[in-house]
């Protein structure tokens, strides 16, 4: 098979940050939500497998969306929760990995578009969905991976700037 498009890779390992957090998901709390009627972080993780796979990978290939939604029955308990994430994100690599980045798909809203910019939606929308898991978290006070390897307070660690030092402004010319 052709090496894959940089965006289907690129997308691949936001996934993997994506599984990071995942990963700290206590399983007895994969039915809690801050508020009745809104995801349980259960449903944030199948959503995401649901949505990549039956809407985002079926229309790049052409096909119209058959997303089957979030609920129990796709997945119960934590376990069986990840493992149809990872079984959801294998399938739709191999169709994004296929697919023409440059042919056009329609979205389940009717519009047109090019499958590279309908991948680009989905990069995006992982990224919104991911940061409730990490607000869910949050609010249950468990500790979560940093994103991109450093913490917030190891960044600033590490920097070199002291607060309210000043900082040359060069003017743009």
């Amino acid at each position: 098979m052709p090496e894959s498009p940089e965006l289907v890779r690129y997308f691949d390992r936001v996934r993997e940050r994506t599984m990071r957090v995942v990963a700290v998901v206590p399983p007895h709390k994969v039915d809690w939500t801050f508020r009745q009627g809104k995801f349980t972080l259960g449903d944030l993780m199948r959503h995401l497998a649901s949505i990549e796979r039956w809407m985002f990978a079926e229309n790049a290939a052409g096909r119209p969306s058959a997303y089957p939604g979030h609920g129990r029955e796709l997945a119960g308990g934590y376990e069986a929760i990840v493992d149809y994430m990872q079984r959801m994100h294998a399938e739709s690599m191999a169709i994004f990995e296929s697919a023409d980045l440059d042919a056009r798909c329609r979205t389940p809203g009717g519009a047109e578009m090019p499958v590279r910019k309908w991948i680009r939606s989905m990069i995006e929308h992982e990224a919104h969905h991911r940061g409730q898991i990490y607000l869910y978290l949050s609010i249950l006070e468990i500790p979560t991976p940093p994103l991109y390897g450093l913490t917030e307070e190891e960044v600033k660690a590490r920097s070199k700037a002291e607060p309210g030092a000043d900082l040359a402004i060069v003017p743009v010319k």
